[in-house]
């Protein structure tokens, strides 16, 4: 079994973190030449969200090759300087593949990525590339769409909880899905949105949810990584989604249902293209219809025919007849920024800085 790597030890005797290249492509991996793999964790292996899934990719690579890898991971590892440390010493240590797990490692990434030009680098949500850097990424958004659907229908308040992590348009544009989708179904829905500047922090997460609640929130949902909104939603009496992986040991009854990374087909694709000498640097947006996002079976809480209704949506978006953001929308001014019969591009979505119609934050 592979076992986390302590950073502090990690990084002790990392004299090697010079510029040494490591060999060209990999070809005939066995276990006397095992293509070393290096990956990078913002929070625990145990966070059971946002690393949580990506530890189940990494094991999945290792299911799926075998001898023909050995992978090694360094998990809580914050954004910045200490992050560069980390992938320069991997790279330094022999890994020929290095997937770098939060939007926050990115010019860390491509820092290193220009001192090892033959060593292939993955970053997650990220939206810059190089030579031997790719950006891989999922349509969160898609499953916050089902989200919103299921909380409008559901909610007596009126009031959803979001508690956000980061201010970047990744987080944005989920809460905006939200609350679109929602005021489909209660126009009078208000998403009211606690920011806690942090991916991981428990405390903090749970302290966001009590506030929210008190403030009449009666479902929660949250774009960060600890199971810790969801517990106090089922101590507290309310529903809530799980995100990243499935919460429900955390709260049988509180989950409705959980949006569900899935990164182990894109490992095991990009891992088998190293192999073969076949990678090439490229930019991956995928979701419901790639299988890259999923969404957890869904709660007791939720009728049959709301779950029809929610089944409904998933089939719309993955055969293109219903989107996350057509217009008309509006924003929190109550100004028309998609027009009707209009869409929000791509490019708008990953640039997205603004707040829709009944968002408080």
């Amino acid at each position: 079994m592979i076992r986390p790597i302590d950073r502090r030890t990690f990084l002790a005797g990392s004299a090697a973190a010079g510029l040494t290249l490591a060999s060209g492509p990999f070809r005939g991996a066995s276990a006397a030449d095992p293509l070393k793999i290096g990956f990078i964790y913002v929070g625990p292996v145990g966070d059971f969200g946002w690393t949580h899934g990506h530890d189940m990719g990494r094991k999945a690579v290792e299911a799926k090759f075998g001898d023909a890898v050995k992978t090694t991971y360094v998990e809580n590892v914050a954004e910045g300087p200490d992050a560069e440390r980390v992938i320069r010493k991997l790279a330094a240590d022999g890994n020929k593949m290095i997937f770098t797990t939060s939007f926050g490692y990115m010019e860390a990434t491509l820092k290193v990525a220009k001192q090892f030009p033959k060593v292939y680098f993955e970053h997650a949500t990220g939206f810059k590339t190089a030579p031997n850097v790719s950006v891989y990424n999922s349509r969160f958004y898609q499953g916050r769409a089902v989200v919103g659907h299921i909380a409008g229908s559901l909610t007596k308040t009126g009031k959803i909880g979001y508690i956000a992590s980061v201010p970047i348009p990744e987080v944005v544009m989920g809460i905006n899905a939200t609350a679109i989708a929602a005021r489909k179904v209660r126009p009078d829905a208000e998403v009211k949105v606690v920011w806690i500047n942090s991916w991981y922090d428990p405390g903090k997460e749970g302290d966001a949810a009590k506030a929210l609640i008190d403030q009449g929130v009666d479902i929660m949902t949250q774009h960060t990584d600890s199971p810790a909104p969801l517990q106090i939603a089922e101590q507290r009496g309310i529903l809530g989604f799980g995100q990243a992986s499935d919460m429900k040991a955390y709260a049988p009854k509180a989950q409705l249902s959980a949006i569900v990374d899935v990164w182990a087909p894109y490992y095991i694709q990009r891992v088998q293209d190293v192999i073969d000498g076949k990678w090439t640097s490229k930019d991956t947006w995928d979701g419901l219809k790639e299988g890259t996002l999923e969404m957890a079976p869904y709660g007791d809480a939720v009728p049959e025919a709301l779950r029809a209704e929610a089944d409904k949506i998933k089939a719309g978006i993955i055969d293109g007849t219903y989107d996350c953001f057509a217009g008309p929308i509006k924003d929190q001014a109550g100004e028309l920024k998609v027009a009707e019969g209009k869409s929000l591009a791509d490019g708008d979505l990953l640039g997205m800085k603004w707040y829709v119609e009944g968002v408080s934050a």
